[in-house]
């Protein structure tokens, strides 16, 4: 029998401790290893420890927030990695034009809570396969490179 792939690493933020607990359940539920952290600090710590397949983030951590803007500069932060994650960002206080900056940021998917589990799911399932490819592609142009000897003099002695 063949092994079956390991459980995608995704990393989860929110501030609201209940959001964090329904989130973690189902996602576990549907086959992924969740980490979850309360604040964009720990986001950035958790990245920095570890890599993950996706993230799902909320857009406002400070209580009586609801700019939007501590998520989006946690999004430029991410994105500023060498090799980002994708992201969703998540938030109760949608608007367009949330939703527009955080994918000119670089975000994947925008997803507005109350989520619904099925589009929150396949969001996820697709994000996690597009981060795949993306660390295989540049794992195989690294390889490539090497290959050719790119940036390598052509006699060494």
């Amino acid at each position: 029998m063949a092994a079956s792939p390991a459980a995608p690493p995704i990393l989860v933020a929110d501030d609201q401790s209940d959001v964090l607990e329904a989130l973690k359940l189902l996602l576990k539920g549907e086959g992924f290893e969740v980490e979850a952290v309360a604040s964009p600090r720990g986001v950035l710590a958790a990245v920095d420890k570890r890599d993950f397949d996706a993230l799902l983030i909320d857009m406002n951590y400070a209580r009586d927030t609801t700019s939007g803007s501590e998520g989006l500069d946690l999004l430029a932060r991410l994105q500023a990695l060498d090799a980002p994650p994708p992201v969703v960002v998540m938030t109760a206080w949608a608007s367009i034009d949330g939703a527009v900056e955080a994918m000119r940021r670089g975000a994947r998917d925008f997803i507005e809570k109350p989520w619904d589990n099925r589009r929150l799911l396949a969001t996820m399932r697709t994000q996690v396969e597009l981060g795949r490819a993306l660390r295989k592609s540049q794992r195989l142009e690294i390889e490539n490179r090497t290959l050719r000897r790119e940036g390598l003099p052509e006699l060494i002695a």
